[in-house]
Formats: C-alpha cells, sequence, structure tokens
C-alpha cells in the first residue's frame, strides 16, 4: 500500500462523504459566510450606478477596490491567525465584523435625483422605466425631450413625434446625481466593516479546511472541491433573492438578508462546540493579544473608509506618463496593493532559502509563480461583479424563454449554479484520474483555466454577431459565458487554495494563504482599470445609446479574451518545468 492510500485509511475520525466530518461544519459556515457576500456583490454594482448615480468610471473603480480590499486584508487577518489568535477565533470576529457591515448597507437613504447641464445650464432629468429598459427625459422650455446618445459624442434632444429638436455638440451635455454625503459615508463605511471581516474570515476558513487533513493524504484536492461547491450554493440562493427582495421592497431589504445569512455564518462557527475542537487553535505559546487586536481591527474601519473616498477621488491616468508615471498617478490603494504584492513575490522566496531548505525553496517558488499567473486569471474573472452586470443590464434580452424577465443582478446567480453542478463532477474526475495516474498537474489546470476564462469572453463577442435591433443579445449567450468560466473557475480556484497547503512551508502557510488572497487583490483592482475601459456615458444612471455600448463591450471583451487564451498558452509550456520544482505534489 502506497503513503498517499494509507494516509486515508488510517483516518479514524467521524467521516463525511468520505472526509472527515469536521469538514461539513466548514462547510455549511462558508456557504452562509458566502450567502451574505455574493447577495450583496449581485448588488452593488447596480446600488452604486441607480441609487447613487455614479458614473461607469466611479463605479467600476470603487467596485475594483472594494473587491480588492476583500482579498488584501486576508494577507493581515492570515498573519494574525498564525501569530495570535489561531484560525477559529479569527473566522468569529470576521463573521461579526461583516454582518455588522451588510447592516450598515441597509441605510441607504433616499435615491440621488439625476441632472444634465445642457451648455452650462442645468435641468432635472426625469427617468421612466419599462421593465428592464428605461428612458431619460429633461425638460427645456417647456418641451419634455428624451435624451439619446450618438455614436460621435453628440447627444441628439428628441420631441414626442421622434424629431430632433436640438442636437448637443460632444462636450456640451453633462449628466450627475445630486447625492446626500451623509449616505454616502454610510455606505462606504459599511463596505469597510466587510473589508476587515473579510481579512478575518477568509483565509482562516480555508486554512482550517487544510488542517483536516495530513500531508500526503489524497483527499485533499477533492475536500476544497466540496469546500468550494459550499461557497457557490450558499451563494446560489442569495444571488436570486436578494434581488427579487431589493426589486420589490427596496435596496435595505436585499442587504438585509445577506446581513442575516452573514450573522448565521457567525453562528455556526460561534456555536460548533466540540465538532472543531482541537482545530483552527492558538498557536502554541503564542502570546494573548485578543482585545487589542479586536480593537485595532475596528480602529482600522475608518482606514478603510479613507481608502475608498482617495479612489474616487483619484483623477484618471495621464496619457504619455509612462509605465512609472501610472504607478505614481495611481490612488493610495493601488499604490499598496502593487507595492505589496511584489514586496511578498520577492521576499517570500528570499525568506525559504534562509529559513528553508532547496526543495522547500523551489516548492514555495513554484507556489508564487502559479500565483502570479492566478492574477490574470481573476482580472477577468471578476468582471462579472462589473462589467458584465452592466453588460446583462444594457444589452442582453433577459427574457427566459417569454415566460418572465430575470433582473440584471441575478445573471451572476448563473456561475453558482454551475459550479454546484459541476463541482461534484470535477471533483470524482480529479479522483479518478488519480486512481490511474491520470489526473493533470497544477500548472496545467491553471493553463487550462487561463484559456477558459478567455474563450468565455470569446463565446459571448461571437453571440454578439446575432444581437437583434434592440442591440440586445440573448440571454444564453452570457449563461454560455457563465459555463465556460465556471468550468475555469473549479481547475483553478479550489485548486489554488489546496496549492498554497500543499507547497508552503508550514510555519508560514497562513501568510502563503494571504499571499493567495492578495493575488486576487490586485487582479480585482486591475479588473476594476479593465471594466473602466468599458465605460460608457450614462444618465440617470442608464445608457442612452445601446449601439455604443454594445461595441464598447464587444471590443473590451474580445482583447482580454484573446489576451488570456495566449497567456493560458504560455503556462501550459511552462508546466513541465513547474512540475519539476514541484517535487511530486499533485
Amino acid at each position: 500500500m502506497n503513503e498517499n492510500a494509507a494516509a486515508a485509511v488510517a483516518d479514524t475520525r467521524p467521516q463525511w462523504f468520505g472526509h472527515p466530518a469536521q469538514l461539513a461544519r466548514l462547510f455549511t459556515t462558508e456557504a452562509m459566510e458566502r450567502f451574505g457576500y455574493y447577495g450583496m456583490r449581485a448588488l452593488l454594482t447596480l446600488y452604486l450606478a441607480e441609487h447613487f448615480l455614479f458614473s461607469d468610471q466611479t463605479v467600476t473603480g470603487l467596485y475594483g477596490g472594494f473587491t480588492a480590499l476583500v482579498y488584501l486584508t486576508p494577507l493581515v487577518g492570515g498573519l494574525i491567525a498564525d501569530n495570535y489568535l489561531g484560525s477559529k477565533k479569527a473566522v468569529k470576529f470576521g463573521a461579526i465584523l461583516m454582518a455588522l457591515g451588510y447592516f450598515t448597507l441597509c441605510f441607504g437613504g433616499e435615491a440621488a435625483r439625476p441632472w444634465a447641464k445642457i451648455d452650462g445650464q442645468q435641468y432635472d432629468v426625469l427617468v421612466e422605466t419599462r421593465g428592464n429598459d428605461r428612458a431619460q427625459y429633461v425638460t427645456v422650455d417647456g418641451a419634455r425631450l428624451q435624451i439619446k446618445g450618438n455614436e460621435d459624442g453628440s447627444v441628439s434632444l428628441m420631441a414626442p413625434d421622434g424629431s430632433e429638436a436640438r442636437r448637443v455638440a460632444k462636450g456640451g451635455f453633462q449628466a450627475g446625481g445630486e447625492r446626500d454625503p451623509l449616505f454616502v459615508t454610510i455606505m462606504l463605511l459599511g463596505l469597510s466593516a466587510v473589508t476587515i471581516g473579510n481579512g478575518f474570515f477568509k483565509p482562516n476558513i480555508s486554512t482550517m479546511v487544510g488542517s483536516l487533513y495530513a500531508k500526503g493524504d489524497p483527499r485533499r484536492d477533492a475536500g476544497f472541491t466540496i469546500f468550494y461547491m459550499g461557497i457557490n450554493l450558499g451563494s446560489l440562493g442569495s444571488q436570486l433573492a436578494c434581488p427579487v427582495l431589493a426589486d420589490l421592497y427596496g435596496w435595505w431589504a436585499g442587504f438585509l438578508l445577506a446581513a442575516l445569512g452573514m450573522a448565521l455564518s457567525w453562528y455556526l462557527i460561534q456555536f460548533a462546540g466540540p465538532k472543531l475542537e482541537g482545530y483552527g487553535e492558538p498557536p502554541a505559546g503564542a502570546p494573548k493579544r485578543d482585545i487589542p487586536i479586536y480593537v485595532g481591527a475596528v480602529l482600522a474601519v475608518p482606514l478603510m473608509w479613507f481608502l475608498f473616498t482617495n479612489l474616487m477621488a483619484a483623477p484618471p491616468p495621464v496619457e504619455g506618463a509612462g509605465f512609472i508615471g501610472y504607478l505614481a498617478g495611481l490612488p493610495i490603494l493601488g499604490k499598496v496593493l502593487f507595492a505589496t504584492f511584489l514586496a511578498c513575490v520577492v521576499l517570500i522566496p528570499i525568506w525559504s532559502i534562509a529559513y528553508g531548505n532547496r526543495a522547500e525553496w523551489q516548492m514555495m517558488l513554484a507556489a508564487i509563480i502559479l500565483i502570479v499567473f492566478n492574477v490574470v486569471f481573476w482580472t477577468l474573472f471578476e468582471q462579472a461583479g462589473s462589467s458584465l452586470t452592466l453588460f446583462a443590464a444594457r444589452n442582453t434580452d433577459l427574457s427566459v424563454f417569454g415566460l418572465f424577465e430575470m433582473s440584471p443582478a441575478q445573471t451572476q446567480f448563473f456561475n453558482a449554479i454551475f459550479i454546484v453542478l459541476l463541482a461534484p463532477v470535477f471533483s470524482a474526475l480529479w479522483q479518478a484520474l488519480g486512481r490511474r495516474g491520470l489526473e493533470p498537474g497544477i500548472p496545467v489546470k491553471f493553463g487550462l483555466a487561463l484559456a477558459g476564462v478567455g474563450g468565455g469572453f470569446l463565446f459571448l463577442v461571437w453571440g454578439t454577431q446575432f444581437a437583434g435591433d434592440d442591440f440586445k443579445v440573448g440571454l444564453w449567450w452570457l449563461a454560455g459565458l457563465y459555463l465556460i468560466h465556471s468550468m475555469a473557475e473549479l481547475m483553478i480556484s479550489p485548486v489554488g487554495l489546496s496549492m498554497v497547503t500543499k507547497l508552503s512551508i508550514a510555519r508560514v502557510v497562513g501568510l502563503m494563504m494571504g499571499l493567495w488572497f492578495v493575488s486576487i487583490a490586485c487582479a480585482q483592482y486591475v479588473g476594476g482599470l479593465v471594466a473602466q475601459v468599458a465605460s460608457v456615458e450614462t444618465v440617470g444612471g442608464q445608457v442612452t445609446n445601446l449601439k455604443v455600448s454594445l461595441d464598447t463591450y464587444t471590443g473590451v471583451f474580445e482583447t482580454i479574451g484573446l489576451a488570456a487564451v495566449a497567456i493560458g498558452g504560455v503556462l501550459l509550456l511552462l508546466a513541465p518545468l513547474l512540475k519539476r520544482l514541484m517535487h511530486g505534489v499533485k
């Protein structure tokens, strides 16, 4: 009997579907945490665009900044858990902060009032809704005129009979919203609490899953895939239910449901009792610093608020400034993200040379190379919450077989349902191939995932050729993109979490898990920049020319799709070298 098989046979703990029974409690805890997070995320982009009437540039930049911070703070949370709190206490505290953040988002106040400036003169804008479509009007000299954007950047004001009453030259039309600064501050504080809480929760729940398996246990990848299915099982319900409540009762109701899901996640971990006894405990001999850590975390919430406001106030990059000039012009968050990631990528291998043997250093180097490629994947995959959600709202026919219409926020549900359906298939596939010695290595899975995320965008670009006269594509083209992306996700995300725990030197596994999330943080930030490239002019939160927006999205999606396929091919070529550096880790 080989060592891996012996590890599985020797496990005398109670089992759950062939895995340690503790996985069930961690599975449900993570499922409810993701219920809260993805329910909130399904609403966030549209909430910023339609309730606060921020421009596309601000919406996608703020969304990218928030999701970046959500993945940056786990670096600190992992370090704190490794050295002081232990994983279990960190998860409990993070759950409390996140629940408070979601409850705070329920207090959004009145919607911003749209306005338009025409050649310097400001007018109130009336927005009329017809299903998922909206029309915008201004009253000029007693005449009610519809606003229609043109491909050359000019704006036509259309009379009721369909004739053009007036054309405003490019640059002569400006749209915006009058919003209460107090409620903007409340919203940003809510996002800040979620950001800090997530830093404690996210890396440490994954570390606890990894601690369930002995080194060499062949069930580890399958266990992380099951755990990953819990993430998407939780998000599945919330991405349908939160938008429904938001449509029926207001944005507050959708955020409230997300908050209740997060509160249940806290309950599950807080009262796990003996089920998780001995897992995620504070390190032996660690000084007790619980209260100062909790106080410091709460005091960090205003710091997150400052980073958000700085991000929103940052000017666009100056053309021709070069790469150094571009970095210098980034907001504080951008500088912190790139500096942190580059420092970790350089310093961690140096540390591993000093404190590990040659094999450990090579394994750590392989992990970091894969983490760098991970940035590309998530940059493109996470367009789901920004540019793809706006594409769904503007250029997608949301009719389901003519029976009813989905809301734009609900289209993110496709990813979750495909993950839930396919995760058992992939888990069984990896186990079956592993028994035969045919399972592809981690670098190959990463390369296929990169090619897959690019292929999803190219599939949607193909679908835009069949857009109707209303410049909208069928819903099933968007669903097809999410199907391809979901298969790609299953080849990188659960595998990546497992990879970090297997290749890392044991005493810094929390730090390396944090670095994994920092790589995703950089991806989220860059993803926001990519989404900004796809920005179009809006009035009252809606575009005024659907052809312009369709052409814009098609061009951006084609470019990033081709780039991802090419980068995936490069990683597949590097796979044999990385396999040697991994010293038999699969």
